[in-house]
């Protein structure tokens, strides 16, 4: 018994990884965050401005996205969400600028969840001086419609949730400094 449900896990596993999710963002081609993306806080000097985000291949069975910011190099012990948003519509392929800091540009029914400063929304990148931290961005496909997460989900939630449901992901990563 043990056997066949390793095998199932594993073949789940990797249709899930062998898919053509791709995801972009205008703002991170160069792999370097452009300085609107940058916090107005903390001593940075940037718009607070979210990027604009664009995806396709979403595979076949999605109901729903999860488009997040992760900083892995935060000296936080657990790294820093800046940005979290689950709930997005099947039929949506985007995300504008500034989507982060305005709900009216998100789609009917997307959840903008609380970022790890404790607001909903974006929040802009303000790595520590001297030091260059990687922002990764990335777009979940899931196999649910609503993730069923209270309106006050952390991002730890959201993660943990997402990941039960995924399809596919696809990520891009850029780097920023001050």
């Amino acid at each position: 018994m043990k056997s066949l449900f390793l095998m199932m896990f594993l073949s789940a596993a990797t249709a899930a990884s062998a898919g053509s999710l791709s995801v972009e963002s205008p703002e991170m081609a160069t792999g370097a965050l452009a300085p609107a993306q940058f916090a107005d806080m903390f001593g940075c000097s940037g718009d607070n401005v979210s990027p604009e985000v664009r995806w396709s291949g979403a595979p076949e069975g999605t109901e729903s996205f999860v488009v997040t910011i992760y900083d892995p190099d935060a000296p936080t012990g657990s790294g820093f969400w800046h940005w979290v948003v689950a709930d997005i519509p099947a039929g949506v392929d985007s995300l504008p600028a500034g989507a982060g800091s305005d709900p009216a540009k998100l789609p009917k029914g997307a959840l903008a969840a609380r970022n790890d400063a404790g607001v909903s929304g974006f929040l802009g990148a303000c790595p520590p001086p001297g030091s260059k931290h990687r922002y990764i961005l990335t777009v979940k496909a899931l196999k649910t419609a609503k993730l069923g997460v209270p309106a006050n989900a952390t991002p730890a939630m959201i993660g943990f949730v997402s990941n039960m449901v995924k399809l596919d992901e696809a990520s891009i990563v850029a780097t920023g400094a001050r």
